[in-house]
């Protein structure tokens, strides 16, 4: 009778566990880790191992649905569950800012002031359907927590050239700023004209100055500029300097055909930058990526008028310069005084290596491939030089459309330094009008695979 008093609660107990672990269900999330469904280490291929095989990438990723699911899902979903802090929201107009035509740069600077100070983020606002004038102003980090610049309404730059005796080449200056994001669909104008009339590509009888930058993002890490349009700059439009983890994308660029160094946007000394998406219309390169670089992808790229997609220039006045793991893929090109184009100067060292341009569609463009090793930007003819940066795996897969000169294909490399490793690979450029297009190639070795036209006769 003590026995079965005493163990009937025991029994409902452990009937009760039973029922409980029975209908138990595994995490999912560790499931599929434990299966190999989730992420796991990858070993990628050389860039040019897999030249032989038309379709076949060099960035396998085994299972990106899931990656995709977990990173950009769920990943954010359980941050925001940990931590539902809400941004401060800070107005440009609360610190005194007008839009009435005057200087509103005190406002702007103390609202960043304000917003780089918040410990638990800030939104920092520029409101809509206004124009805001502003002279040079240094945005300085590093800030207390991640901000975001919500650019709604018009950025017009000061057009009194003595407000940028201090600031030298920079109007809007972003410097070490981490977790960045400026967005908002509004507008940037460099108010560039005056500017271009005192360049002396305009008017030869002037000396040769530079003109201030409209954006530089400078050592800033984890940044993300998005839906914003650039206009009329005083010199290039948007350039990050020694950053890394960049995402630029959806981004309008504009300027007259005829305007000079308007770069789009400007890579140097950058990490990990992904350009996605953008439209850019100027009177130089669209982008132009040069020393310091590394690990650059431009995709879905609307470019022209403008001097094309570019590497360079790289080794002016006998430096180092060093490039590589770039990819352009998916541009549209047209009108643009050059396609895709590497231009080194004599006497320059170091490399431009591993570098893949593909998809590519070019409408009426002059020298639409082209690797300059003889790349001469100046008024005095350049000297004979025997040293060079050297320019190799080089890859032009799947390029087509017409060309507005007669060299459609030019490999212009050097004689001590030849070009190695170029590799074409379904290659159809047609000229425009109905002459013939031709390659000239001197001092490169090169292979093939599809058909190429106009093929190198060396």
């Amino acid at each position: 009778m003590f026995l079965k008093s005493h163990c009937r609660p025991l029994l409902i107990t452990l009937i009760s566990l039973s029922s409980c672990f029975g209908s138990y269900t595994e995490d999912p999330f560790h499931n599929d880790f434990r299966q190999g469904h989730g992420y796991r280490p990858t070993t990628y291929h050389p860039y040019f191992r897999t030249f032989g095989v038309s379709n076949q990438g060099n960035y396998h990723n085994p299972n990106p649905a899931n990656l995709f699911n977990y990173n950009n899902e769920i990943r954010p979903r359980l941050a925001r569950a940990r931590a539902p802090v809400s941004s401060k929201v800070v107005n440009v107009d609360d610190f005194g800012a007008k839009a009435n035509g005057r200087d509103d740069s005190q406002a702007f600077k103390k609202a960043w002031k304000y917003a780089c100070s918040s410990s638990q983020g800030a939104v920092l606002v520029v409101p809509r359907n206004k124009i805001y004038r502003l002279k040079p102003i240094d945005f300085s980090g590093p800030c207390k927590s991640a901000l975001v610049l919500k650019i709604y309404g018009t950025i017009k730059a000061s057009t009194d050239h003595s407000d940028y005796q201090k600031h030298g080449r920079r109007w809007l200056y972003f410097n070490n700023v981490q977790n960045l994001r400026v967005v908002g669909g509004g507008i940037i104008n460099g108010n560039g004209r005056t500017w271009w009339e005192k360049s002396c590509k305009i008017n030869k009888a002037l000396p040769c100055k530079d003109a201030p930058t409209a954006v530089t993002f400078y050592e800033c890490t984890d940044l993300k500029v998005a839906g914003l349009r650039f206009k009329n700059a005083q010199q290039m439009h948007l350039t990050f300097q020694k950053c890394v983890n960049v995402k630029a994308f959806n981004l309008f660029v504009t300027a007259p055909g005829n305007s000079p160094n308007t770069d789009g946007i400007h890579v140097t000394e950058t990490q990990n930058i992904s350009i996605k998406n953008c439209v850019i219309r100027t009177g130089d390169d669209c982008i132009s990526i040069v020393s310091g670089s590394k690990h650059v992808r431009a995709t879905g790229i609307t470019c022209g008028p403008g001097h094309g997609i570019s590497i360079g220039s790289l080794g002016a006045g006998n430096s180092a310069a060093y490039v590589s793991d770039v990819i352009v893929n998916k541009a549209k090109l047209s009108g643009t005084t050059n396609g895709v184009r590497i231009k080194t100067w004599q006497g320059g060292s170091g490399y431009a290596k591993n570098i893949k341009f593909q998809n590519i569609v070019m409408n009426n463009v002059s020298n639409p491939i082209i690797i300059d090793q003889n790349y001469c930007d100046q008024r005095k003819p350049c000297s004979k030089q025997d040293s060079a940066v050297q320019v190799s795996n080089v890859l032009y897969q799947n390029i087509r459309g017409t060309s507005a000169s007669n060299v459609a294909l030019k490999f212009d490399c050097s004689q001590t330094f030849p070009c190695r490793g170029i590799f074409l690979q379904n290659v159809a450029l047609t000229p425009q009008e109905e002459d013939i297009a031709e390659a000239s190639c001197s001092n490169v070795r090169l292979s093939y695979q599809g058909k190429v036209t106009p093929p190198c006769s060396t």
